[in-house]
């Protein structure tokens, strides 16, 4: 059984094809630069790389490029060899708490959701009609960033706001990176040999975008991001919490327009704002103290302490807390400011097994430790083609 997972985003379209009966991946690719005279393909197969400059006008053809290959290269003879596609879409609203095949219903529901995620979901949606035309046959399946999270409690879901902005105009909180999240929330139950009905951690996807996440018992609690992933951790240009009246300030004293406030908490605070760099390896080479790359670095993991501290409370007990993403799979040194001073907690590293880095999960917490720490990569595309197979599977029985 082969199923093709697509991520696409807005100017560009990332891709993996997985044989479900093994768990392997056939081949995988990245277009870039969609739209612009600097577009790119870098394509993935067995030791073969192609990386090469091509001309893609737009998301359907790239998919035309993207099949053509496959073909090319033996690994596809027909379209119909694909079980079906999963497409990471990252807003699924308050509608949607799991995977769902695709259909015109569900179509409208995303363009109902893009005023929640106005970046995110037109690009997602153009990934989906570009393969609605290439191949009107095969059967794609929604997968969203939002829906892990959409059993939160209440209590925890909710701003503090009147009951119609909550009711008629669906402003709460959502969360994000849920594929994320979940994925390695079942890798750590193994790992601790736990059923997941009985097991609390605290998850850490921590890359260019950043999430916390309390989950209980196999259920998310809490979650950093919010109706946005602008919410919660400082990320690589979202500058994470503020007082929002930060924004009424800019806006009538400043006279910044809304539009360029968007970008300005968007694309350019966070890391990059604090130091100008949102490339946390080069920031941390720079770091000296008193200096703006150390500070980046303190205000950074400050903030992820404080959500620990937070979820420690919300979850009373605590299995393990997890690393993920880029920057916790692969930062020693980011994974060791975070968990120092936390022996309140009863939280204590391995020095030696933490500096250990890369592709593969293992355990960094010292004997003392009460919580255990592990660091496991993350495999979102591989968690949407499981989605992908159980939704398409479930509706052939």
């Amino acid at each position: 059984m082969k199923i093709l997972v697509i991520n696409s985003g807005s100017s560009s379209l990332k891709f993996k094809l997985f044989n479900m009966h093994e768990l392997s991946i056939l081949c995988s690719g990245l277009l870039e630069n969609i739209g612009s005279e600097n577009s790119s393909l870098r394509f993935h197969y067995q030791d073969k790389i192609l990386e090469k400059k091509i001309s893609i006008p737009e998301h359907n053809e790239a998919l035309y490029i993207l099949f053509d290959l496959i073909f090319e290269e033996g690994i596809l003879v027909d379209i119909s060899e694909v079980y079906g596609v999963g497409h990471r879409v990252v807003h699924g609203g308050n509608l949607f708490s799991k995977a769902i095949e695709i259909n015109e219903e569900v179509l409208k529901s995303l363009e109902d959701f893009i005023p929640l995620a106005p970046l995110h979901n037109p690009a997602n949606i153009a990934g989906i009609h570009a393969l609605s035309k290439k191949a009107p046959k095969l059967r794609q399946v929604a997968v969203f960033d939002t829906a892990f999270h959409h059993n939160m409690p209440e209590y925890a879901s909710r701003y503090a706001l009147r009951d119609s902005l909550y009711n008629e105009d669906k402003i709460q909180r959502y969360g994000f990176h849920g594929t994320s999240h979940s994925f390695v929330f079942k890798q750590v139950c193994l790992h601790l040999n736990k059923e997941p009905s009985l097991t609390n951690i605290i998850s850490l996807h921590l890359g260019n975008g950043a999430s916390a996440c309390a989950i209980k018992k196999g259920v998310s609690v809490d979650t950093s991001m919010g109706m946005t992933p602008l919410e919660g951790l400082v990320m690589g240009t979202r500058c994470g919490d503020i007082d929002p009246s930060i924004i009424f300030y800019l806006h009538r004293h400043k006279g910044y327009s809304i539009d360029e406030i968007d970008t300005l908490l968007n694309k350019n605070s966070g890391l990059l704002g604090l130091c100008g760099n949102n490339d946390i390896r080069s920031i941390l080479s720079q770091a000296k103290p008193g200096n703006k790359y150390q500070l980046a670095i303190d205000i950074f993991v400050y903030r992820i302490k404080k959500y620990i501290g937070a979820y420690m409370a919300v979850l009373e007990d605590v299995d393990a807390i997890v690393f993920t993403g880029g920057i916790g799979e692969n930062s020693s040194e980011i994974r060791r400011k975070v968990c120092e001073g936390l022996g309140i907690l009863s939280i204590y590293i391995d020095e030696n097994q933490n500096l250990q880095e890369g592709t593969k999960e293992f355990s960094f917490h010292s004997k003392e430790s009460s919580i255990k720490l592990f660091v496991i990569p993350t495999n979102e595309e591989l968690e949407i083609a499981l989605q992908t197979k159980e939704v398409l599977e479930g509706l052939s029985e």
